[in-house]
């Protein structure tokens, strides 16, 4: 049996959400414990307890670092000298992109249900749908109404649920999540 590791120095906070994340798309947030995260990483789960307070805690951090990447990618299709309805285009089918391409953290970002960590999940997820629906609405030619966003949204969110699980990457609907987009860029636009 291999010593295990005693300063929680050798241990980052970028590997610890590396290690959770995937137990805790493998097994559910319920079944996680601290204590297997730490079996996991041959540490003691005290030394996790150096960088997150609880297993919400730790569940927040991964959550908001997905949410970063969304924005970021909603950030950069914003930027260039395209027109607002290309840029419009580029988000939406930037989302449902990174939907496909990174379905473990999509599932984790807005399907992941339990009542510990719902309001932790929620606040990113809130601060990301406000982004999304504030530069909609900046970029569409019709002033929206928030039910018409949010109608978007969800059209983005039933694609993404749909094909997750049945297709690996992006490309592998690209034609349909094109056709997807111009359709809700219709309604939009109406």
């Amino acid at each position: 049996m291999s010593p295990r590791k005693t300063a929680s120095k050798e241990l980052t906070r970028e590997i610890i959400l590396q290690k959770a994340r995937t137990q805790f798309i493998e097994k559910g947030f319920q079944r996680v414990s601290m204590r297997s995260i730490a079996k996991l990483l041959d540490c003691s789960h005290g030394a996790l307890y150096y960088h997150f307070k609880n297993k919400a805690d730790l569940f927040y951090a991964i959550v908001e670092e997905d949410f970063a990447v969304l924005n970021n990618l909603i950030e950069e299709s914003i930027q260039g000298p395209e027109d607002d309805s290309t840029k419009l285009y580029q988000i939406l089918i930037r989302f449902i992109e990174f939907g496909i391409n990174h379905q473990s953290q999509y599932e984790i970002m807005f399907m992941v249900r339990n009542t510990e960590v719902d309001s932790l999940s929620q606040e990113a997820a809130n601060l990301s749908y406000h982004k999304f629906a504030q530069t909609v609405q900046a970029l569409s030619e019709n002033k929206l109404k928030i039910i018409d966003i949010w109608s978007a949204f969800l059209a983005l969110h039933g694609f993404v649920s749909h094909y997750r699980g049945y297709v690996a990457h992006f490309d592998d609907v690209k034609l349909a999540a094109e056709s997807h987009v111009h359709f809700i860029m219709k309604g939009l636009n109406g």
